[in-house]
């Protein structure tokens, strides 16, 4: 169902640049840790005296359970009224972060944020549906990593300092306060109904390409996992490497602000020039930037792969969940990319957690770099067919 209460707030045009700044905000809340994930693991670490595996496993049933909130999202939010649920899960999402300031056993800080994790993920969910029924969702999967960058760049280059202050709850609390913001957002926002199927084409199921839909799922799958691999350790990388944690930190925070920039370019570009030759190249600088790491005992390559990977990340993630997106106008699939692309966040620190153990960042980077390529590989056949059907507006045909 898609009633909606009488509007008592004005409301942001629903194609506008801020709508889509309201609606990015939504799609980060319940998934914004992963935004922090080095000063996450950082803090769990010398906050909490965590190991670097169990900081890991925190941070992944984090994203394992946002993982299964997004899957559960996929079979209500077709039916839902999603401007309530939003409002409950984003409450539900205070309640969670501000309890977590009070454990430190990591035993049951993994428990607890694995709820957290799901009850994020069925948050994010629900505003990836509502994006999909946008009229170009890729420009507004282009918004949402602005802000992810951006505001992701602040707490990384304070809160680990902030951590070193006031101990690790001020992480939370952080996590806490977003979700409070978003929540004020919510009443600017439009109805954003269901889009109805088109009269002359088939029932939705039967519309969908499955098979280069689920090469779409993949590529967003190994992308999200072979990035937040090397993402969620790079200030112990920087460390391993030598490097001090004011100038990992300060880095770290520059790099978000200047990816930024990646998904400033989506935001205008849109699919103007088509998925395939866009992706295609910044897949390949993604891959050379992440191989860049191996050389991070220099200031200035850890600094420049950083940025470069930042650049590129917030480009590509777009187009990956934007295809998604394109095969059903509902926000089934997009729902489904959103399982996938947290999936791939939540197994990147489990996998680089266990490889760790030895402290083996070459090894690291190396699965990181190969994880990168085969997602390269995956995307271009479902990125071709979309170009292909652009024209005619049957992404799903």
């Amino acid at each position: 169902m898609d009633s909606e209460a009488p509007r008592r707030f004005p409301s942001a045009a629903p194609d506008g640049l801020i709508a889509a700044l309201l609606l990015s905000f939504l799609a980060t809340a319940g998934l914004f840790y992963v935004n922090i994930m080095p000063a996450l693991v950082s803090g769990l670490i010398d906050g909490l005296h965590f190991t670097q595996r169990q900081a890991g496993f925190v941070a992944s049933a984090n994203v394992y359970g946002a993982a299964l909130g997004a899957l559960a999202s996929v079979f209500f939010v077709k039916r839902i009224a999603w401007r309530g649920v939003a409002v409950g899960l984003l409450c539900a999402l205070i309640v969670i972060d501000v309890l977590s300031t009070l454990v430190t056993s990591p035993s049951a800080l993994i428990a607890v944020r694995f709820v957290q994790g799901t009850v994020g993920g069925m948050e994010v969910g629900t505003a990836f549906s509502v994006i999909a029924r946008t009229r170009v969702p890729e420009r507004t999967f282009g918004m949402l990593l602005v802000v992810q960058f951006g505001i992701g760049g602040i707490g990384l280059m304070f809160l680990p300092r902030l951590v070193a202050i006031f101990g690790t709850p001020v992480l939370f609390l952080t996590l806490a306060l977003f979700s409070a913001v978003t929540l004020a957002m919510i009443p600017f926002l439009g109805e954003y109904k269901r889009k109805a199927a088109p009269q002359s084409a088939p029932s939705a199921a039967g519309t969908v390409r499955w098979m280069p839909l689920g090469l779409a799922l993949l590529a967003l799958l190994l992308f999200q996992a072979g990035n937040m691999a090397l993402a969620a350790y790079m200030i112990e990388l920087g460390r391993f490497y030598g490097l001090k944690i004011g100038f990992i930190s300060n880095t770290l925070g520059v790099a978000g602000w200047i990816g930024a920039l990646g998904s400033l370019l989506v935001v205008f570009m849109g699919t103007r020039f088509g998925r395939v030759m866009p992706l295609a190249a910044a897949l390949v600088l993604t891959v050379a930037g992440n191989a860049l790491f191996h050389f991070s005992a220099s200031q200035a390559v850890y600094a420049g792969a950083n940025i470069g990977t930042a650049i590129t990340w917030a480009f590509v993630l777009p187009y990956l969940l934007g295809m998604c997106a394109a095969f059903d106008p509902s926000g089934q699939t997009a729902a489904l990319g959103g399982f996938c692309s947290k999936m791939g966040l939540a197994t990147g620190p489990l996998v680089a957690g266990l490889l760790l153990g030895g402290a083996r960042f070459s090894m690291l980077i190396d699965v990181s770099v190969a994880a990168l390529a085969l997602s390269a590989v995956a995307a271009l056949v479902p990125a071709a067919l979309l170009d292909r059907k652009t024209d005619r507006g049957l992404a799903g045909e």
